[in-house]
């Protein structure tokens, strides 16, 4: 019996990634990866070419029955009316539109209080943002950068016919739509996406399943005034919203994927990659996912909408119906890049560093906030080193401090989930980030916990796969596949490191 072929497509902010997968066990078949530039601002026609070259790597698509394509979170892809990319894509980790969230909660608590609400028009403002879409604006959401294209490219912002992001816009290119010529259909309408990519917008709300085009409409009024605005928002595009296990209306084009499949190639909804590396790991409720990579993500599976009224946990959707309160650091793995530099040594010089010395790093803390913060939301941010003495100054303490600094982050994280009555029951570290031998060793410590460490994979991409799987077969649950553990790291908790860290980061 032939075997059934699925693809897992992983656009991330560094690179795109193709796995060819058995869509009944979950075996790796064939592997592709391919670079993209860095930046916070992208053309987006680089994830195109580095989608080509991924999967040219991974052998080619035409024996794929099904693909899916997790992708980066929040990234604004704005479309003219051909298909053009109007500018260059705004991803989650530019921080330019921290004054246009600033200015959105302000708008949103102008209103006297009612019902209870704070006197505080901020806080009011945040409290009713997340009870609009589920989260309240910082930098990274994709309607703050609409809200900045607005005010500083004025021009482009009327030009806006669809607005997509990154996971919409790759899944769009696989059915073999792109830009046209003047007068010629683009087919935009053609555009789709999940649940958990619109929900990191904050124009959409997971709860009710409805667009906010009245919060774009908000947005675009410094570039077109109030009734153009309204005009325009309920014109554009806005990609439709699928459930689970819903197959794509469009198929990919027979030249990209399924050439050689009878009917073609289905597409999945996709998701964002967050959502889709939860599905990786097949996390069920009481599940926490901390991913070490470019960013720091904890990430649990909740059976009900979270509504953080302070706005620091994000209120999204995962890719199974459920939903994904999510809290996110910009500062991940690079954090322990910045320590090695500094120190002039690898990872493993890093890691025995750290283990030489004791607890607490001799009374140093790092506040790791070298690009800005989102978790806390402090966008004009750096890092600060505290404690240092002539003493203590030492390339032991040092490299304990960075290790700690970004654990101690990420611990942030976690005890905001957890204060919105989340059960933790197993926490898994994935992502580059947890096959430091630092970062193994000493979060059990640092969390106060177990941590469940999976076999290093590439989570995005497996949990692409297997929704196209899911999608392929029909079923009402995705296909269960196995989950390799590598370990379970335990250590004695120490709860001075983490109230160190507190009380330097304010």
């Amino acid at each position: 019996m032939t075997r059934k072929l699925v693809a897992g497509v992983d656009t991330s902010t560094q690179s795109c990634k193709v796995r060819v997968t058995d869509a009944e066990t979950g075996e790796l078949v064939r592997f592709g990866q391919a670079k993209h530039p860095n930046g916070t601002s992208i053309d987006p026609s680089y994830w195109w070419d580095a989608f080509l070259q991924a999967a040219e790597q991974a052998g080619g698509l035409d024996d794929v029955e099904a693909l899916a394509v997790g992708g980066q979170q929040h990234g604004m892809v704005i479309l003219d009316r051909q298909g053009n990319v109007i500018r260059d894509a705004m991803l989650w980790n530019d921080v330019s539109s921290a004054p246009q969230a600033a200015a959105l909660i302000e708008k949103m608590g102008a209103a006297p209080a009612v019902d209870g609400e704070p006197e505080d028009p901020i806080a009011r403002g945040k409290q009713r943002w997340v009870k609009a879409v589920g989260s309240s604006p910082v930098a990274s959401y994709t309607l703050t950068k609409v809200a900045w294209v607005a005010e500083n490219e004025p021009e482009n912002a009327k030009k806006i016919a669809a607005i997509c992001l990154p996971h919409d816009w790759l899944s769009w290119r696989i059915a073999g739509y792109g830009p046209v010529a003047e007068g010629e259909d683009a087919h935009l309408d053609a555009l789709f996406t999940d649940r958990s990519d619109a929900s990191g917008t904050i124009y959409y709300d997971a709860a009710s399943g409805e667009y906010r085009r009245d919060l774009i409409a908000m947005v675009l009024e410094p570039a077109e005034g109030d009734q153009s605005a309204k005009a325009h928002a309920d014109a554009i595009v806005l990609p439709t919203v699928l459930g689970p296990r819903d197959a794509a209306a469009v198929k990919a084009s027979p030249a990209i994927a399924g050439g050689n499949v009878d009917g073609g190639c289905l597409i999945a909804p996709g998701g964002g990659d967050n959502a889709m590396a939860s599905l990786g790991l097949g996390m069920a409720v009481g599940d926490v996912s901390v991913s070490l990579g470019t960013s720091g993500v904890a990430a649990a599976i909740s059976e009900n909408p979270a509504y953080d009224l302070t706005g620091a946990v994000s209120g999204f959707a995962d890719c199974t119906g459920h939903y994904l309160p999510l809290a996110c650091t910009i500062n991940g793995s690079r954090i322990l890049d910045a320590g090695r530099a500094a120190l002039g040594v690898d990872y493993d010089e890093l890691a025995k560093l750290a283990f030489a010395s004791e607890p607490g790093a001799g009374g140093i803390t790092l506040v790791p906030y070298f690009d800005g913060e989102r978790t806390p939301n402090r966008p004009d941010a750096t890092a600060t080193l505290s404690g240092l003495t002539l003493t203590n100054t030492t390339k032991e303490n040092m490299a304990r401090a960075f290790v700690e600094g970004l654990l101690c982050s990420q611990r942030d994280c976690l005890e905001l989930i957890r204060s919105l009555g989340a059960e933790i029951k197993r926490i898994l570290l994935i992502g580059g980030g947890a096959k430091s031998e630092a970062i193994r060793t000493l979060a059990p410590s640092i969390f106060g916990m177990d941590v469940t460490r999976p076999a290093t994979d590439e989570y995005v991409a497996i949990g692409a796969a297997r929704q196209a799987a899911w999608v392929l077969s029909g079923e009402t649950e995705p296909p269960a596949w196995k989950l390799t553990i590598d370990g379970v790291e335990t250590g004695e908790p120490t709860p001075a490191v983490y109230e160190a860290y507190a009380k330097a980061r304010g």
